[in-house]
């Protein structure tokens, strides 16, 4: 990798999981358009993908909102149609059109996954300021290497932060090889905008849970031309549901956790040296890196004889563990720790 520049890191699809709206205006939308919306909602979760699909066609065609976006997320996901990011797209123009938020945020990250990059930038800026994580990581990543902008140290570090910070693992590694080129100066600047970043953002912030199970994939090629996948999810999530007050939205399908194997207590071993680690993530809060690290040290060969360390950056704590006397060390276990769907990078301390 050509020194001052950092690769996209993909995902296999776009979106978080969980991501649950209401719609933004009730009063005009017919009840039987609302019952067609919340009817495909329930069969969603049911699992019952083409009953969604066929509740909600006619809603999005006849102008519902919600229909639109709920229909984008099935192309998007191949739920009950045929996966089709032209259609998705598509559907989430029109949502977006009438305001719909989560269908801007979606339809600027789809239009740059299917090569729109340029028409995508305006739509993905106003996504990272209104504090979305996975267009925060993506323009954080075209500022710091001047693709389709000019080159913004200071703002890309305060827009990886912000993403990492939100939980996305993927911003974090980013995050720790920005750590390497740019100038400490400019690293607290963006720290410091970091901060009112988030004093500004009406979104709230995602926790590092909820992004735990996505496995971090191999790095997409970079510069002008390249095709850069986006940040998403891994497993379906439910559409949003417009229901009329007070019914409440119900909360996402998770799947069930997966067991965690207790290793055996490992044998003492030898006092360590070297000047190497590796980093696991970085955390607006220390607890969550702490939870991290008692959750992997369980069930990654290796880490039980490891050192932890908690560095401060800014807000920012992030976690370490070694020493390792070599960098081929830390990277074989930062290999051990990435098949348990962990995002590792190997730093020098």
């Amino acid at each position: 990798m050509l020194a001052g520049t950092v690769r996209f890191q993909g995902f296999d699809q776009m979106g978080f999981v969980g991501k649950i709206g209401l719609g933004l205006v009730l009063a005009s939308i017919a009840a039987p358009a609302m019952a067609d919306v919340k009817a495909g909602v329930d069969a969603w979760q049911r699992g019952d993908y083409p009953a969604a699909v066929k509740e909600w066609r006619p809603a999005a065609i006849a102008g519902d909102a919600d229909a639109q976006f709920n229909l984008a997320q099935a192309y998007k996901l191949g739920r009950g149609v045929p996966t089709d990011l032209k259609q998705a797209e598509s559907w989430y123009q029109k949502a977006a059109a009438q305001g719909h938020v989560q269908a801007s945020d979606n339809y600027g990250l789809i239009l740059f996954q299917n090569g729109n990059r340029k028409e995508a930038l305006p739509w993905i800026e106003k996504s990272a300021n209104r504090g979305e994580p996975r267009a925060q990581y993506v323009l954080g990543t075209a500022l710091f290497n001047g693709d389709l902008t000019g080159k913004d140290w200071v703002r890309a570090y305060a827009l990886m932060t912000r993403a990492s910070s939100a939980g996305l693992p993927q911003a974090s590694t980013t995050l720790a090889q920005m750590d390497q080129y740019i100038p400490l100066d400019q690293r607290q600047k963006g720290t410091a905008l970091a901060r009112d970043l988030e004093l500004k953002s009406a979104r709230p912030q995602m926790s590092a849970i909820a992004t735990a199970d996505i496995p971090p994939s191999q790095s997409a090629p970079q510069g002008p031309g390249a095709s850069y996948p986006i940040p998403g999810e891994t497993r379906p999530a439910p559409a949003p549901v417009r229901t009329p007050p007070p019914a409440p939205v119900k909360p996402p399908v998770k799947a069930p956790p997966r067991p965690v194997v207790a290793a055996a207590p490992p044998a003492p071993a030898p006092a360590r040296s070297g000047d190497w680690r590796i980093q696991l993530g970085a955390f607006s809060e220390q607890g969550r890196a702490r939870a991290l690290w008692s959750s992997l040290e369980r069930s990654v060969s290796g880490l039980g004889g490891l050192q932890t360390f908690l560095v401060k950056a800014g807000p920012i704590t992030k976690l370490q563990a070694g020493p390792f006397a070599t960098k081929a060390q830390a990277e074989s276990q930062c290999a051990a720790v990435k098949r348990s769907g962990q995002a590792c990078l190997a730093v020098k301390a």
